[in-house]
């Protein structure tokens, strides 16, 4: 697990390997990262997800900073891109800034439609899923209703591609008594 505190070293360090070779970068955060960063709602993630340009730049600075940090070597990766959506919304707000790296998230509304669409349920306590992070979500938006979370969902998704599951999920989760 990476924690608040490893995550900023780590992107600090990218920043800095960027600037070495004369570039500037963009890295929006998703997953676990953000709620980790931009939301404080948990200490740690098992990875950085994000999307990231110049991607081959970035990948060369995240390798070398595996290296140096005792990082693992997916540390910073974009396997959630997937998630991203067509209606991409994403803010610096009070996340870390470097010279030469900008860093976004998600906005609230934005996030809790990818964590809807993942509605991954953890099995371990080093694999928590999504239920955690949709319930911050849905407590931090003052959602009061499944249907009020799908309305955000239907904002950055066609209602074809969003999981049943999804529904499903967020029905049990305001059944618990969530705020």
């Amino acid at each position: 697990m990476i924690d608040r505190e490893q995550i900023v070293r780590a992107l600090s360090r990218v920043a800095e390997l960027l600037r070495a070779h004369g570039a500037e970068g963009e890295i929006c955060l998703l997953g676990g990262t953000v709620m980790v960063l931009a939301f404080n709602a948990r200490a740690s993630t098992k990875d950085v997800d994000a999307v990231f340009e110049p991607a081959a730049l970035v990948r060369e600075a995240a390798a070398q900073v595996a290296t140096e940090q005792a990082l693992p070597a997916d540390w910073l990766n974009d396997g959630a891109k997937g998630f991203v959506s067509a209606n991409h919304e994403a803010v610096a707000g009070d996340l870390p800034q470097f010279e030469g790296l900008r860093i976004t998230a998600p906005t609230a509304e934005y996030m809790l439609a990818m964590k809807c669409m993942a509605s991954r349920i953890g099995h371990a306590a080093d694999e928590p899923g999504d239920v955690g992070d949709i319930r911050f979500l849905v407590r931090h938006l003052g959602l009061r209703s499944a249907d009020q979370a799908l309305e955000i969902v239907a904002r950055y998704y066609p209602a074809g591609r969003v999981p049943p599951r999804a529904g499903y999920l967020l029905e049990e989760i305001f059944a618990e008594g969530v705020l």
